[in-house]
């Protein structure tokens, strides 16, 4: 149940971009599109879990025990930049289209807060290594569900005449917040 509790928590109610506010950038950038959305959820999430797996192990086997823990910032930010150099190197090879449309956003993982915010809420939550795997994955998960549901609406909106003080970011924004609005209320099931 506690596991199930974490996964839903991450997922929806406490999801990282919609309740945290964390990875904005990309989630404003790279929704226009539906598949440039997926394309960036799904590197997301291979990010978010490698880099709270390699950040995890090195906070409690090296950082801790070398009483080195004031150091986590750098090193988790050390992880994410080559985790992303990795991500970047195998899209640009294996898929040089989604490599495009994804542009500069792939590179800005590196400095996406999400990826860090879940690496350094799994230490602050002081989760063990199973509740850390649970709670990065449905980290990740909910923001490629989010990407999705955001593109998909802007897909939709750029099909309407919005009046021209509403066209772009002030839409986009406004959608989003009624999306943050209603998984809030999410949180009313549990």
């Amino acid at each position: 149940m506690e596991l199930a509790l974490i996964a839903f928590m991450a997922f929806l109610t406490e999801n990282v971009v919609l309740y945290r506010f964390m990875g904005i950038c990309p989630f404003l950038g790279v929704s226009k599109k539906k598949s440039s959305a997926i394309g960036m959820g799904l590197a997301v999430i291979f990010v978010i879990v490698l880099s709270s797996i390699v950040t995890w192990l090195l906070y409690h086997y090296v950082l801790k025990p070398l009483d080195l823990v004031y150091l986590r910032i750098i090193v988790f930010i050390l992880v994410i930049a080559s985790l992303v150099q990795i991500v970047e190197m195998f899209i640009k090879k294996f898929t040089p289209s989604l490599y495009r449309a994804l542009g500069i956003y792939l590179p800005l993982i590196t400095t996406n807060c999400a990826v860090l915010g879940v690496a350094t809420l799994v230490i602050n939550y002081d989760y063990n290594f199973i509740q850390m795997l649970i709670f990065s994955l449905f980290s990740g998960l909910g923001f490629l569900f989010v990407m999705f549901i955001f593109s998909s609406l802007r897909e939709k909106i750029n099909e309407y005449n919005v009046p021209e003080g509403f066209r772009g970011i002030p839409i986009a924004l406004i959608t989003a917040a009624a999306m943050a609005i209603i998984f809030a209320r999410l949180g009313g099931i549990i």
